[in-house]
This record gives C-alpha cells, structure tokens and sequence, in this order.
C-alpha cells in the first residue's frame, strides 16, 4: 500500500494510474471523499489522525505547504513530488529512512507520465506503472527535468491549440482539425528518432513543410520554446 499525502489533481492523476492501490491523507474530509470517489481509492485519513510510521509516502502536497504538515512518525521512504523542493529541506520536516524526488505529468491518470526519478529504485518502480520514469543523476537534473515532464504538457497544449487554430483558419471545422492535432501527437510520439531527422524527413526542397517552418522562425518560436524551459527550470528554484 501505498499512502498520498495531499489530494490536488496530480495526487489524483497518480491514484487514478496506480489503480486503488493507494490510501490518501488530507486535512478536508470532504474533499477526501470526493477524491475517493473519483480515484476508486477505498481508504482515506486526515492529516492530523494520522501517522506514517513505517509507509511508502509520495508527497503531493503543494511546496508551500511542507512547513505545516507536522506528520508523525518515520516513513519507510517518502517520494517528493513537490516542485523545487530539495532532500535537505524535506528531511528538516519529514523523517524517513529513504528520501526521492520524482516529477510526474498529468499523463499519470492514463499511464502515460513521463517521470523524472532522483532517489530509490522503489521510487523507479512505482512510476514506472504509471508511464516511463526516466532516471536523473542529481537534484539539478531533475529541476530541469521538471519544466520539461512536469510544464511540458501545458506547452505542448499551447502548440496544439495554435495547429488547431490554423487549421479553423484555413476552412477546417473545429472537431476535425482537433481531431487531425491530436492524430499528429500520436504519429510523432510514434516516430523513434531525434526530433531533427523526422524534420529532415518531411522538409522537402521549396515545399509546403519549408515554407511554414519559414514562419515558424520568423516568429522566434524556437527560441520562444527554449526560453519557456530556462524560466520553469529557474522558477523551480526559488519556489
């Protein structure tokens, strides 16, 4: 068993890709329930009732909040999901045997989370049920980890929205030109080579692929895009 402290949407997504096998811990039973019922999890506890002596904990609280937490007992290990928040400072507030840091995405409720995993091989294995955990060899790489797994959903949304977008423009009904957006994410996440090559290989000489890559450059996307994960990954340490 494995007990979640916290019940926000990320909790949620991993008890949903864990399948029930999880308890939550919270301080709103209301709350609780509904995340129970919606996550199919059969056991709940408040915070303040409760000890994790001798648990597995992932820890889905948001970072604010790990001062106030005050959770008795020693944990077997505790899983940090919390964004920015290093072993250290955990360790002054939670007691435990084994300290990880993992960075899961929303992908998690349909187990399809990329996770960065900085700690135990047990950390390694739990998410690795929930999608591909991918190993990262200090604190610093999983930082930067983090704005790529952890924000890259919500940038990828944006580029979605705009192909979308485009589509709407150029005479497309919404449905379908969502339809085809989505459709292209799946083909390209299909594609086992460096983003380069599957570039190279559609971009022919004065073609339609060319000119609209032209635009994209016109437009700074690129570095747009880079910007985007140097401003996540440096946010993530002053958290």
């Amino acid at each position: 068993m494995i007990t979640i402290i916290g019940n926000g949407k990320m909790a949620l997504a991993i008890a949903k890709g864990l399948n029930g096998e999880v308890e939550v811990v919270g301080r709103n039973e209301n709350k609780l329930r509904n995340f129970c019922k919606e996550s199919g999890v059969k056991k709940y506890y408040l915070l303040k009732d409760f000890s994790i002596d001798n648990k597995t904990v992932i820890l889905a609280t948001k970072p604010y909040a790990l001062e106030s937490l005050n959770l008795k007992g020693k944990a077997k290990e505790v899983i940090s999901i919390m964004a920015g928040k290093k072993i250290d400072e955990i360790q002054k507030h939670i007691d435990a045997d084994i300290y990880s840091r993992v960075m899961p995405n929303v992908g998690a409720e349909y187990l399809a989370s990329t996770t960065a995993v900085f700690g135990s091989e047990k950390a390694y294995e739990i998410f690795n049920k929930i999608g591909k955990a991918i190993k990262v060899n200090s604190e610093k790489e999983l930082d930067i980890a983090t704005a790529i797994a952890g924000s890259g959903p919500a940038f990828l949304a944006l580029v979605a929205e705009a192909i979308s977008d485009g589509g709407v423009l150029c005479g497309l009904n919404r449905e379908l030109s969502y339809e085809l957006t989505a459709g292209l994410f799946h083909s390209f996440a299909a594609i086992n080579k460096k983003p380069s090559e599957i570039k190279d290989s559609v971009m022919s000489p004065a073609g339609t692929t060319a000119s609209g890559y032209e635009s994209l450059e016109e437009g700074n996307v690129r570095n747009s895009f880079i910007k985007a994960i140097k401003s996540a990954y440096e946010k993530s340490q002053k958290i």
